[in-house]
């Protein structure tokens, strides 16, 4: 029997290496796997690469993991928001390394990954300083960068409703990055609100199929 379902937030993010490539949820606070990223903190990896829309906000979160030195590395379209005061301090310390992509291009790289594509060209960043290093080439007159797939070794995303089975349901804009998310990550952990009997989501509703989803457990509210 198929059950994805895990007893507790400990249990969800149990194995998660040192050194991993975290993708993780949100726009914003929308969709955003705080109750994750908390077990994640208490589970202690570290070195870790995490791939999100922003840098987090206040100190807990994904502010909470770079506030206690776990975070290597940030892959983000946005680092500068509201609230954005651990990024800021670690980056101005050095503390922090930020890889910088804009908005649209790190949802597609992220689906190349998960599409199983070696990548994509795009006209965003030509003659800027985020096209530095990469290949261009000119099609149909005009001009192009390469870019290349976004993996993660691990997911971290946040849903309405799922079932034993792994298939989720999103509630309105907490949709964003999730479900490209689950599908371009080796693991792929879902915090859901609450868990529904097989049936429970009729199939024309389902946005993340279970066989993107490892791992499920629910956190109400």
């Amino acid at each position: 029997m198929i059950d994805k379902r895990v007893r507790s937030l400990a249990e969800a993010v149990d194995g998660i290496k040192d050194g991993s490539v975290v993708l993780a949820g949100g726009f914003g606070g929308a969709g955003s796997p705080e109750a994750l990223y908390a077990a994640l903190l208490e589970q202690g990896a570290k070195d870790l690469t995490i791939v999100n829309n922003n840098a987090g906000t206040g100190r807990t979160g994904l502010a909470g993991l770079m506030d206690a030195g776990r975070v290597r590395k940030i892959i983000c379209s946005f680092p500068r928001s509201a609230g954005s005061v651990v990024f800021e301090e670690l980056y101005a310390q050095g503390r922090i390394e930020l890889e910088l992509v804009p908005q649209g291009i790190l949802s597609e790289r992220m689906r190349c990954a998960a599409a199983g594509l070696g990548g994509f060209f795009s006209p965003v960043s030509v003659g800027t300083r985020l096209a530095e290093g990469k290949e261009e080439r000119e099609i149909d007159g005009r001009r192009y960068v390469l870019e290349k797939p976004l993996r993660g070794d691990v997911a971290l995303i946040k849903a309405d409703r799922g079932d034993r089975w792994g298939n989720l349901t999103y509630r309105k804009s907490a949709r964003n990055f999730n479900p490209t998310m689950a599908q371009a990550a080796a693991l792929s952990i879902a915090q859901v609100s609450r868990f529904v009997e097989l049936g429970g989501i009729d199939p024309e509703h389902v946005i993340t199929p279970g066989i993107f989803v490892d791992r499920l457990v629910e956190v109400p509210g």
